[in-house]
């Protein structure tokens, strides 16, 4: 079991930017995929950028420049700095963490999401 904890969303004007943390707790959260994935109103749950269990990190095209997903194993926490930002980012964006390491399989447990609005 692991347990996510999110943190560093907020209100934020066009063109700024934002950095989002996820602290995980349990087993092993070295070992888990990790992720960011947003939940626009009105829109379904999606992948932002993803870092496997051995470091390599993916985006999705919209945010590919603009996003940097990290992890850092000792401090057990995940981030997702956001920069160059548009009303199109703003959603509720929830950290992931699947113990299929390399991929995110579904089976994995959620964080309670944390706010980002763009907006002048």
């Amino acid at each position: 079991q692991i347990y996510l904890v999110e943190s560093g969303g907020g209100l934020v004007q066009p063109g700024g930017s934002l950095g989002l943390s996820c602290a995980a707790s349990g087993n092993e959260p070295r070992r888990y995929y990790l992720g960011w994935y947003r939940e626009a109103p009105g829109k379904q749950r999606g992948l932002v950028a993803g870092v496997t269990s051995d470091g390599r990190t993916h985006y999705i095209d919209s945010v590919k420049g603009r996003f940097t997903i990290s992890r850092d194993n000792a401090k057990n926490t995940i981030y997702l700095q956001m920069s160059s930002l548009k009303p199109e980012d703003t959603a509720v964006y929830y950290c992931y963490a699947d113990p299929a390491g390399y991929y995110a399989s579904g089976r994995g447990s959620w964080g309670q999401g944390t706010q980002v609005t763009i907006s002048s």
